[in-house]
């Protein structure tokens, strides 16, 4: 009597096009990453002061450049995936023609511009907003809209704007030919309800005070849901087989926090990536500020509440750039990365970096910091060199994120009791031991650092009906790797600078900020 061979075990494609790279994932349905090949990018072009732009094109030719490379390497395993998942940087944004043309580069969500024209709203909604005390804020959203200073800076551009798409919609139409993008990877300037997961009613606000109209944006679907089939034109240009199910999952943040099992709020979820967050996953809807939304989580029917550092480890390659051409050179001869040697500088520099306090707010914010913020390092004195101000580096982001922890706790009414912590930052031993000294609790670093990935392979995984709902797939899929504990001498050092040195630096130099921004216009008033 003759058996059946065995099926070979169903994998989950993961697309990840982040801001510094694009990745091509396999997962197996115990969370394992099986193969992967990543695509080094070029972030943007930096086309003038404050402005970054890309091609739409550019990230199209990437990622699929990354499917390619996985199946070059990985061919025998492109037969087992049984649906494919995309997760993006989050609000970029895609200007198209009536046949999804791209009419100019992708605005990307580094981008500082603003403008003064846009919409004036009728007194009975600036009343009161003013009245709230969000007046200011309501002022930051206008001027930062993309469609506002598109419309005003580039109005013929404008007119001819059939489509208005988040890079991850377009992506998405990319590879399945659907003008469809997943609900948890709305974060932007945009008319959306991040409590109802859906655009804005038609007597929102937000439709007066944006310019963008429904009919440019796409169609919304949640996480764990189809948004296509992969088509013959994408199945030619990545290697993807044609008509495999495209699984909405979310941005890429979103999907970190779902891939590192932070699935309740007193568990924080910590991401050293270019932009360093605080999030807690929250089955409510919680303003992690006051009059600031949580955002859609990566899995339905949960919201993400989230502390924003914008220039977080971004501030890495700011170092290599600026101070690191020695670690760069014998990086390049030893055939390592230049970040695997600043592992010395934290070496070479004690805790607390001798008093050396960095504010990590290279860019500004809306609220909190608000539009004025600007970066600061304080504490220099003769004794400090470059390894001091790496480390001022790796701890004023997290002194940043810890803040914004304490706040958190406060909005939910929950403790945080562990840390996970994911994005580039966590595959530091170095990195790892900081955060848990700093933050006074354990730091674990999740089974496998390719965290968004796995999120979005979760989501590909219910999709595909591998497990019944997403508590089932994160429980199966995620778990706890290295754990990092508190150690007390560092801590309390860290304590003491955190509270009588970095809460109090924002208060105090804001008013120096404003006036620096008055005097010499950047990055701009309005």
């Amino acid at each position: 009597m003759s058996t059946a061979p065995a099926r070979p075990a169903p994998l989950l494609l993961a697309l990840d096009q982040g801001t510094q790279s694009a990745r091509a994932m396999l997962f197996d349905t115990a969370g394992e990453l099986v193969a992967r090949h990543q695509q080094p990018i070029q972030a943007y072009r930096d086309t003038g002061p404050g402005q970054a732009e890309q091609d739409a094109d550019y990230f199209w030719a990437q990622l699929a450049r990354a499917c390619l490379g996985l199946w070059a390497e990985h061919g025998a395993l492109r037969e087992r995936v049984v649906a494919v998942a995309l997760t993006t940087q989050r609000a970029s944004v895609v200007c198209l023609d009536q046949a999804m043309r791209p009419l100019r580069p992708a605005v990307i969500w580094l981008d500082q511009r603003r403008t003064r024209d846009y919409p004036r709203l009728p007194w009975y909604w600036r009343w009161p907003v003013a009245a709230l005390g969000q007046g200011e804020t309501l002022r930051q959203f206008q001027s930062k809209a993309e469609c506002n200073w598109l419309a005003a800076d580039e109005p013929e551009l404008w007119a001819s704007t059939r489509y208005f798409l988040l890079l991850s919609g377009y992506l998405t139409w990319k590879l399945c030919g659907q003008r469809r993008d997943c609900t948890a990877s709305q974060v932007g300037y945009l008319p959306y309800d991040f409590k109802r997961q859906d655009w804005a009613a038609p007597t929102d606000m937000k439709w007066r005070a944006l310019r963008v109209r429904r009919e440019q944006l796409p169609e919304l679907v949640g996480p764990g849901h189809s948004l296509g089939a992969i088509t013959a034109s994408a199945a030619a240009d990545t290697g993807i087989p044609e008509g495999l199910p495209l699984i909405a999952c979310g941005a890429d943040k979103a999907c970190e926090v779902l891939g590192a099992g932070a699935f309740s709020p007193e568990v924080g979820n910590l991401s050293y990536g270019t932009t360093a967050t605080f999030n807690t996953c929250n089955e409510h809807f919680v303003e992690p500020i006051p009059f600031v939304p949580a955002y859609g989580a990566a899995a339905p029917g949960r919201y993400n509440s989230e502390i924003i550092v914008q220039r977080g480890y971004w501030m890495v390659n700011w170092f290599k750039r600026e101070f690191a051409a020695e670690e760069v050179r014998e990086a390049e001869r030893l055939g390592v990365t230049p970040e695997h040697l600043f592992e010395r500088l934290l070496e070479q520099s004690p805790p607390g970096a001798m008093g050396l306090t960095l504010q990590p707010f290279w860019n500004p914010g809306v609220r909190i910091p608000g539009p004025e913020a600007k970066g600061a390092i304080i504490g220099f004195g003769d004794v400090h060199t470059r390894a001091h101000l790496y480390r001022a580096i790796i701890e004023g982001i997290a002194y940043a994120l810890r803040d914004g922890k304490e706040r958190l706790e406060k909005r939910n009414r929950t403790p945080v009791r562990e840390l996970r912590v994911s994005g580039g930052g966590s595959r530091s031993d170095a990195v790892m031991q900081i955060t848990a000294d700093l933050f006074g609790l354990p730091a674990v670093r999740p089974h496998t650092f390719e965290t968004s990935g796995l999120g979005a392979a979760i989501n590909a995984a219910v999709g595909a009906g591998l497990y019944p709902d997403h508590g089932a797939a994160v429980a199966a899929m995620t778990r706890r790797g290295e754990t990092f504990t508190p150690r007390p001498v560092p801590g309390a050092l860290y304590d003491r600078l955190y509270r009588r040195v970095y809460r109090r630096l924002y208060p105090r130099l804001a008013p120096l900020y404003r006036s620096i921004r008055h005097a010499t216009g950047y990055p701009g008033q309005y």
